[in-house]
């Protein structure tokens, strides 16, 4: 079967300035540990016939280590309005049972929480917001050099959820799934998943 997703998503987590995740490096939050909310706003996707457009998918994680040690703990919250097939086709995506990017990360799970309806929002801009059930995160940029009007961003990193991210400041208190932490960094991008990945594309982060 083959599915495609692309928009904007927003990540946060409770790892000090910058997030060492994405060039797997061993987390700087609390305990050693990377609690984080990230949501995909999909303006287009599908899965077969099944129309994922206008979805909001929240992925709420918790990394013991680095990324590659796996461990990973993941639950999914996907807005409430969605129908029983667009719930299963983002469920069966985000375990990895379709292929493509999330089939590797599927790998790396120790827990995975499941997938749930729920409050999910997305503001996009250029300082984005967004919110899992009432959890709410924000993206303050970091600039780039004095006087350049630019923003400091991440490429090619080792796991990145696009070839090139911005990369800023976050505020904000989640539990979602018992997972608690509050926003320090955050990190934001147009994105473009799918179950056969064109050379070049993102490989997504987890």
């Amino acid at each position: 079967m083959a599915w495609r997703i692309s928009g904007t998503y927003l990540a946060t987590c409770s790892c000090q300035l910058l997030c060492p995740c994405p060039t797997d490096g061993p987390p700087t939050g609390p305990n050693g540990e990377c609690h984080g909310n990230l949501v995909f706003d999909v303006t287009e996707g599908n899965l077969d016939d099944v129309d994922l457009s206008g979805t909001k998918i929240g992925l709420v994680n918790i990394f013991p280590s680095n990324l590659s040690a796996g461990n990973w703990t993941v639950g999914v919250v996907v807005n409430d309005d969605v129908s029983d097939e667009q719930l299963d086709a983002v469920d069966r995506i985000m375990r990895g049972q379709e292929g493509g990017p999330f089939e590797m990360f599927a790998s790396l799970y120790g827990t995975y929480l499941g997938t749930e309806r729920g409050e999910v929002t997305f503001s996009d801009g250029d300082r984005p917001s967004a919110s899992i059930r009432g959890a709410s995160f924000t993206f303050e940029p970091l600039p780039g050099p004095e006087g350049s009007g630019t923003q400091t961003t991440v490429k090619n990193a080792a796991f990145g959820f696009a070839p090139e991210f911005r990369v800023g400041k976050s505020s904000g208190h989640s539990d979602v799934f018992d997972i608690e932490y509050d926003a320090i960094y955050a990190e934001t991008a147009d994105y473009e998943f799918a179950s056969e990945m064109t050379e070049g594309a993102a490989t997504g982060r987890g």
